[in-house]
């Protein structure tokens, strides 16, 4: 079920200067770009290189991804507003 997920070069640029990996996951929102501190990746993740760090994409996202992009980025309301960063 792999399909070729585009990412824009800004976000490339954003996880290659922030030295950290990241990984799209399911939000409130829909789809949101987050740290692995924040969402850690599953097992059956897809995992695309950026540089010397991983985007990890969750399954359930890649089937509806065709481009991950800064807008997708979250921001301190996700943490706070949306039941799935309960822990945060």
């Amino acid at each position: 079920m792999e399909r070729n997920i585009v990412v824009s070069d800004e976000v490339r640029s954003m996880i290659e200067e922030s030295g950290q990996d990241y990984r799209v996951s399911t939000a409130c929102r829909g789809s949101v770009i987050v740290p692995v501190s924040i969402k850690p990746p599953k097992d059956n993740d897809i995992k695309i290189p950026i540089g010397n760090n991983t985007l990890y994409v969750s399954r359930v996202q890649a089937r509806y991804l065709k481009n991950v992009t800064m807008d997708m980025m979250y921001n301190d309301d996700d943490l706070y507003s949306c039941t799935v960063f309960n822990r945060y």
